[in-house]
Order: structure tokens, then C-alpha cells, then sequence
């Protein structure tokens, strides 16, 4: 006989291809193979029919095409035969899936052996049903089927069950035609159609509320019989597993249970004890009986209950983390996340088993322990754990530590109860894990170091410390560097110690040699080595005797590979050599910087200002008042609803600052082009830039604060005037001139003529401050407007770091005059007044608006009010 034929047996087809020694001989074997078997289907071979279609499903198995042979599974199936019927509805279900279009020609032969007088028949229709019927099947063939789960022989009425739940899953409006027969499946004496009945029961009530009120009503009380009866009877050899009645009944039992008694007091009243029987009865030394448990807790969780079950389950969980067994500790720590939410503290009873699978040497334990110990910490508890938790973080293998440590920031800055211990842990885990730390917790640790001036000694000492000890975790060197270059003067004398510390000496040169090692190292990268040049520059102010060895030490980047490091390295050379004069104001120390605004962004967005003079403001992580928001959150302006006429040039900074970029009209005989450039120069002092008429270069200052600080920052007092002319001496525009001194514009008064009356209005009024505006017009410019602002303090407590800020439309001008006071009396007893000047560039076409924002101090508490102001009269 040809090997490679129709008559070939499949044995000799197997052997042949288990022969093959590579690849290609295989495909060259299933390519003979194939084309005898298409040579016989054309031939219309009826002898060897199925023993072809027995060897296509082999090489299908095999992953080779075999789309040929599907119409001769249909011819099987039709034929009269139970055999040739076997090995076509095998091909069927193996061959085909759901989506070929020619499981449609396969329905009528399907229907008829669903009522054909062999059972055996009747079941492989049944199972093919099951496996690949689609909806437009499963409403032709659904009669038919529920006919059959009344059927005389179990194992029909078993595989009409499974066939069943193929259905309602395809077509669920069909569920309501089995809900009685699915019932009554319930009160089967057969565990082969029980199991099955209940599964269909419970996906039943998944797909229809009708079949869920049914069972609720008609079934619980005899699933509960059912279940005391199998987990109280005798032994059965039948059924027997571990010792154990059935325990795949147990588990379906269950999980309908948990389905029924969810969100459903009445009906979870009813199986309770029986739950509590089964959890105390079942025996845990066998997967058997663990099973069962497992599937009971999981029905105490879902159910309505008073919360002594759960800690039943919850104790059950906890005996399951001491198992030795991986899979039953991982599932246990599954559902323990799930307890959390119902009864954290029966949960907290096993905070120490669950530390202890954070060692576990398997990586999935670990890392859902990890997850689950994040939920249980809180207030009361995150000392210890975080001390436990940075213990493991020094042992733990490389791997698990960029997970572990990114939990223990992320504990700590939600529940750190004081900024000490919160950089004290921050540091234990930078000095053991600090390679594996992300950008964004070092950068909130320095903003949090900011915000603790008392602990600035402190902090700085402590980093000094940790590099002695590890110079190989890169961001605390960073962070080490950046403090160094700070607070260095507080290091060398040892200011602000703490009762907890002991005094160390540290010299000079010591601070500069810690810097310098930090950039010598060779696996520095770009981002240290640029924050040690920036150190460096602070050390040659704060230690003017070093400034020599310093200047030797940047220069040798002078001609680094690196642009960023090679252009730092000769503008700080040039600060330390040509401009001393102001080296001491450009290098101060960083002011506070904003905690609440970083942490919002972290999130992902910045924080919405909230008013407190309702309540105390929120609170950040580390326990400290959140300041207001930055002045640009107060503009909003992508929901700002005033049409504005900008020119391309213009942006919303520009806006900001006051700045009109497009060309602006004079006010004279001369009319000028501003251009970009030009603002920028005047910003500078730089060139010979034409005349302000509405904003100058103190524009950009809102506050008088910021106006102080900004003078002191350019070592010269800068007072501000209603307007300003500024010009430089010739060959001023050099860019070495930026860096020697700023020349104080000459102040030019405005002549302020009689002008129309505007009444006053109450621009803000609240419980306890009320704002005031009163209104004047320069005759010579009708688009700008002069606003005299009164706040009055309503209440009997004094405000302390009074600050006024303001925001308006692109088509407004804005400039702000430094307020009479900080300080607002009590109870009415005085008022601070403010200057404000707003130009209208579509005066007579729009009114002002204004968004205002108030912050003060009262009784040590920061305290934000803001609103916008839309009253104000006609004409401004």
C-alpha cells in the first residue's frame, strides 16, 4: 500500500512524522499526506472518509491548514452511522469555530439528532451545541434543548444542561424559557446533573434579574438543605476526594450561594450558620478542603453580615498565608486586599503574617504582600511598618527593591506625622535604595526640606553623614549635594542641633571635598554633575577663602564633551571671576518653595484653590497647611469666556505680566513699534528701547512683596512709579552690563486733571473681609483706569502677610502699586488701601472684569479668599 494515501493508517502517518528529523522533512510528510487526503475527498472516497478526517485533525492539531476538509465533517455528521457521526462532530468542533459560515449548514443536522432515537447520538449533537453554537443556532435549537433537560438518561440531561449555559450566554432574552426547568435540575439525586444544574442556576442570575428574584424566592432554602446534607454525610467511595463528599458540589454550591446572597439581607440571614458550620467543619490539611474554604470565604465577603463571619474567613485567610503551599498563600492574599473593605481591622490582626510574605523568596507573593501591606498602614501603625519595611528594603534582593522602595515613599508621604521623621526615613531608604528611587520623590523631598527651616542643620548633617558612609546611590548624592550648596555655612557651624544629634566638625574644605568627589565619580551622570557646578557656585560665596580652589575645580569642565556642563562651567568661571559684586545675591539660598503645587502636580494636576474662610485648608501628606495657589491658577484661562483681540505675538504670558507684545499706539506725536525684542531689552535694561506709556518692567511684579525681593536680588531699591521712561548710556547693550548693576529708571509723575465720577462698589464681601473699589480717569487717556482699593477686616482677629494678587483679560493691562500695609487691623479698626491702574485696549466695546485672590494669616492659620468681579460701572 502507498504510504502517503487514502487507505494510509493514522498510526503510519504518526510514526512517519515522528520520524522527521527537521522541520522541512516534517512539512514535506503533512504535504503528501494532505494532498492524498484532497485527492480522495475529490475522488469522493467513502471507504476511508473518517479515517482521513481523523488524520486532518492530527495535523491540525500540528498547526497546518486543514480548511479543505470542514464539508467532509458536514458529510459525516449526515451520515446515518454512530462512528462516522462520532469522528464528524469531532471534526466539527475541533475544525470550526463560531464565526465560519459553514456551521450554518450544520444546524438541520443538529436538530435532528437532538431528537434522534439513539442517545448517544443525542449527546454528541449536545456537546457540539455546546462547544461552537452561535446565537442564530441557539435560537433555532433552544426548543429543542429544554426539551431534553426533562430527558429520561442523566447524562442527556447533564449535557442539555451545559449546552444550556452556551445559550443564555449567546442569547440572554432565551434565559426565562429555563428558569423552572433549571430549578428543578436543583432536586436532582445525580451529582453529574446537580453540579451541572446548579451552574446553570448560577450563571442564570448573571445574566437575568428575573431568573435571580426567582431563585431567591423558591431555592435558597433547599440549597441550604442540600449543602448541610453533603457536608454532613457519611462516606461515599463515589464521591469521596481527600476524605471529603464531593467537593466540586461543595464549591458550586457555594459560589450560587454567594450570588443569591449578595446585596440581600433576608437571604443572607437564611445561610449563615450553615456557612459558619461549613467553615469550622471543613478540614485545611488537603487542596480538597482548602477549596471549599477558600470558595466560603469568598461567599462570607459578598454577603450581608454583621461582621462576626468575616472575621471567621478573615482568621481562615490568615491560616492560609502559613501554608507552605505558594498557590493557597496567593490566593489568600487575593481576597484579604478584597477584605479590606470590609473589615480592615480583623485584616490588621495578621499584619505580621503578611510582612512576612513581603520575604517570601516567590516574586508574586512578594509583590502582592507589597500591595496589601500599602493598604494596612495608617496613622497608628506607619512607624512600625515603615521601620519593618526599610529593615527588608537593606536585605532584599536587587530586583524587589525599586517596587519596595516606591512603596515606602509612597507610605511615608501620605502618612508621615512629622517632617523630621519624614526625612529621616527618606534618607534610610535614598542610602540603601537610591539608584532605584524615580525622579519625583527626591524632588518632594528637597521641596519638603524647604518648608522645615528649623530642621535645615539637621537635614544637612544627617546627608553629610550618609555620603561618608555611600557615595554609589546616585540620588542621594544629589540630594546631598543640592543641601550642601543650600545650607553649607549651617554644616560648618553646626547651627540649629537638635537634642537628638551629636556634634560633628566639618570644615570648609570638607563641604567643598564632598561636592567635588560627587563629580569626580565616574558614574555621575549629566544631572549630578550639573548640580554639583551649581553647588560649587553657592560654596564660592558662602566660603569666599576657597574661592580659588572652587574656580580650579570648574574650570577643569570647561572644555567637557558635554554642551550643558561646558557652557555651566565658563558662565560660573566668569561669576566668580569678573562679577563680584553681585555673585553673593544671584547665588541666595532657594526660597520656600510651593509643597501643595508640587504634590498636586505629581498627581496630576494642580490643586483647585479652595476658600477657608469656611474651614481649615486642606492638608498636604506631611501635616503642613497648603499656601495658596500660584498667581496663574487664579487666571483659568482655558475657560476664560471674554473674547479677546491679541496680536500672533501674544501669549498668555505675556498677559500675565502686563506686557502688550503687538504695536501699540502713542501717545503723543511719536508713535513707536514695540516688538518682542524690544519689551525683552527693557525688561534688562539694555539698549535704547522706546517709552512706556500703560506697563513697565515692574509690571511682572504683582505683589509688593515680590517687587522687595526682586530690589534686593539686583542690590538696588526699585521704586515703583505710575509710569516709566527707561534709557541706558551708549555701549550699554553689552551682555557683561546684565551682570555689573542696574541703573534705576528716572520716575516721571502723571499729571492727573479733573476726571468723571465713577461710584464705588464692593468688588468682595465675605464673613470676614470686605473689599472696596473707588474709580478715577486720567482726562488724557480714557482706557485707563486708576483703582483705589480699601480692605477692611470685619473680624476681631488681626491679619498678618496681607497680600493682594489680581489677574484680568488679554485685553487689559494691569499693574499693581505696592499696598500701604501688610498688617490689617481688627474688627474695622484701620484698612490697607492699594493702587491698581488697568489699561482697556477695547474700551467703549468691553467692561473690566477681574479675578481677584486674597491671602492673609489669621490666628497662625494661612487663609485664602477669592472671586471675580463683574460690577464694575459703565464707561471704565
Amino acid at each position: 500500500m502507498n504510504p502517503f494515501s487514502s487507505g494510509t493508517r493514522m498510526r503510519d502517518m504518526i510514526r512517519a512524522i515522528r520520524a522527521c528529523k527537521t522541520a522541512a522533512e516534517e512539512r514535506a510528510v503533512v504535504r503528501k499526506e494532505c494532498a492524498a487526503i484532497r485527492a480522495a475527498i475529490s475522488e469522493n472516497d467513502q471507504d476511508y472518509s473518517h479515517r482521513n478526517l481523523a488524520k486532518l485533525m492530527f495535523i491540525h492539531m500540528l498547526g497546518y491548514p486543514t480548511h479543505f476538509g470542514q464539508m467532509e465533517c458536514l458529510k459525516l455528521i449526515a451520515t446515518a452511522g454512530f462512528p462516522e457521526k462520532r469522528i464528524g462532530y469531532l471534526g466539527l468542533m475541533l475544525l470550526l469555530d463560531e464565526r465560519q459560515e459553514v456551521l450554518m449548514l450544520v444546524t438541520n443536522s443538529i436538530k435532528q439528532d437532538l431528537n434522534h432515537t439513539n442517545q448517544y447520538i443525542v449527546g454528541l449533537a449536545l456537546c457540539a451545541l455546546g462547544n461552537l453554537g452561535s446565537a442564530e443556532m441557539a435560537r433555532d435549537l433552544a426548543p429543542d434543548v429544554e426539551r431534553l433537560l426533562q430527558f429520561r438518561d442523566p447524562n442527556i440531561r447533564k449535557k442539555a444542561a451545559l449546552c444550556t449555559i452556551r445559550i443564555i450566554k449567546k442569547v440572554p432574552d432565551l434565559a426565562e424559557n429555563f428558569i423552572k426547568p433549571a430549578a428543578a435540575l436543583l432536586k436532582e439525586k445525580h451529582h453529574g446533573v446537580l453540579i451541572t444544574g446548579v451552574q446553570l442556576c448560577t450563571d442564570l442570575c448573571r445574566v437575568s434579574e428575573e431568573a435571580l428574584e426567582y431563585f431567591k424566592k423558591k431555592s435558597i432554602d433547599g440549597l441550604v438543605k442540600l449543602l448541610r446534607d453533603l457536608t454532613n454525610s457519611p462516606y461515599a467511595p463515589e464521591y469521596d476526594i481527600s476524605g471529603i463528599t464531593d467537593p466540586f458540589l461543595h464549591v458550586r454550591l457555594l459560589k450560587l450561594l454567594r450570588v443569591l446572597g449578595e446585596g440581600d439581607a433576608e437571604a443572607s440571614d437564611s445561610m449563615n450558620d450553615l456557612l459558619a458550620q461549613v467553615a469550622t467543619k471543613t478540614e485545611s490539611n488537603k487542596n480538597a478542603g482548602n477549596a471549599i474554604l477558600y470558595e466560603c470565604v469568598a461567599a462570607i465577603m459578598s454577603i450581608e453580615d454583621n461582621g462576626g463571619l468575616r472575621v471567621l474567613a478573615v482568621n481562615i485567610l490568615g491560616r492560609f498565608l502559613s501554608s507552605r503551599d505558594n498557590n493557597i498563600r496567593y490566593v489568600a492574599l487575593n481576597m484579604l486586599m478584597k477584605a479590606m473593605a470590609l473589615d480592615s481591622q480583623a485584616v490588621q490582626r495578621h499584619r505580621a503574617t503578611i510582612l512576612e510574605c513581603v520575604k517570601d523568596p516567590d516574586a508574586s507573593i512578594r509583590k502582592r504582600a507589597l500591595e496589601l501591606v500599602y493598604l494596612l498602614v495608617n496613622e497608628n501603625n506607619v512607624k512600625q511598618m515603615t521601620k519593618d519595611l526599610v529593615d527588608y528594603l537593606e536585605v532584599s534582593d536587587p530586583e524587589f527593591k525599586g517596587d519596595l522602595s516606591a512603596k515606602i515613599c509612597s507610605i511615608v508621604e501620605k502618612f508621615s506625622p512629622e517632617k523630621i521623621w519624614y526625612i529621616d526615613q527618606m534618607l534610610k531608604v535614598l542610602s540603601e535604595a537610591g539608584n532605584y528611587v524615580k525622579d519625583d520623590v527626591w524632588h518632594a523631598l528637597i521641596v519638603v526640606i524647604t518648608n522645615a527651616p528649623n530642621l535645615h542643620g539637621y537635614t544637612v548633617r544627617s546627608l553629610y553623614k550618609a555620603v561618608q558612609t555611600t557615595t554609589e546611590q546616585e540620588t542621594l548624592l544629589r540630594v546631598a549635594v543640592w543641601c550642601v550648596g543650600e545650607y553649607a555655612d549651617l554644616l560648618i557651624s553646626n547651627a540649629g542641633m537638635l537634642d537628638i544629634e551629636d556634634p560633628i566638625t566639618v570644615t570648609e574644605a570638607d563641604a567643598v571635598n564632598v561636592v567635588e568627589t560627587a563629580i569626580g565619580r565616574d558614574s555621575s551622570d549629566l544631572t549630578t554633575r550639573a548640580m554639583c557646578l551649581i553647588a560649587l557656585l553657592k560654596l564660592s560665596s558662602r566660603f569666599p577663602s576657597l574661592s580659588k580652589r572652587i574656580s580650579d575645580i570648574i574650570h577643569c569642565h570647561k572644555r567637557s564633551l558635554v554642551l550643558e556642563l561646558q557652557q555651566r562651567a565658563i558662565e560660573f568661571n566668569s561669576i566668580i571671576g569678573k562679577h563680584e559684586k553681585i555673585r553673593s545675591a544671584l547665588v541666595e539660598r532657594m526660597p520656600v518653595l510651593d509643597e501643595a503645587t508640587f504634590s498636586g502636580r505629581r498627581a496630576g494636576s494642580v490643586p483647585n484653590a479652595v476658600s477657608t474662610s469656611q474651614g481649615a485648608p486642606p492638608k498636604i501628606p506631611n501635616g503642613v497647611a497648603k499656601p495658596a495657589p500660584p498667581l496663574v491658577d487664579l487666571l483659568d484661562l482655558s475657560s476664560d469666556d471674554v473674547p479677546t483681540t491679541v496680536s500672533a505675538g501674544g501669549d498668555f504670558l505675556h498677559d500675565l505680566l502686563g506686557v502688550d507684545m503687538s504695536p501699540a499706539p502713542s501717545q503723543g506725536t511719536n508713535q513707536t513699534k514695540q516688538s518682542g525684542t524690544d519689551m525683552l531689552l527693557d525688561l534688562l535694561s539694555i539698549g535704547d528701547p522706546p517709552a512706556l506709556s500703560n506697563s513697565s518692567a515692574l509690571d511682572i511684579l504683582s505683589t509688593s512683596q515680590d517687587k522687595q525681593s526682586a530690589g534686593d536680588l539686583l542690590g538696588k531699591s526699585l521704586t515703583p512709579q505710575p509710569s516709566v521712561k527707561a534709557s541706558t548710556p551708549a555701549g550699554s547693550s553689552s551682555m557683561m552690563d546684565l551682570l555689573d548693576g542696574f541703573g534705576a529708571a528716572p520716575s516721571v509723575p502723571v499729571a492727573v486733571t479733573d476726571a468723571p465720577t465713577y461710584p464705588s462698589i464692593v468688588a468682595f464681601e465675605s464673613s470676614s473681609l470686605k473689599v472696596t473699589f473707588n474709580f478715577s480717569k486720567n482726562p488724557s487717556s480714557q482706557q485707563t483706569t486708576l483703582i483705589e482699593a480699601q480692605f477692611t477686616n470685619k473680624s476681631p482677629n488681626i491679619y498678618s502677610n496681607f497680600v493682594f494678587q489680581a489677574a484680568v483679560p488679554k485685553f487689559l493691562q494691569l499693574h499693581l502699586d505696592p499696598a500701604s500695609s501688610n498688617t490689617l487691623p481688627a474688627s474695622g479698626g484701620g484698612s490697607i488701601t492699594q493702587t491698581l491702574r488697568v489699561s482697556n485696549s477695547q474700551h467703549g466695546k468691553k467692561s473690566l472684569v477681574m479675578r481677584m485672590r486674597i491671602n492673609y494669616k489669621a490666628n497662625n492659620k494661612d487663609v485664602l479668599e477669592e472671586g471675580q468681579i463683574n460690577n464694575f460701572p459703565r464707561g471704565l
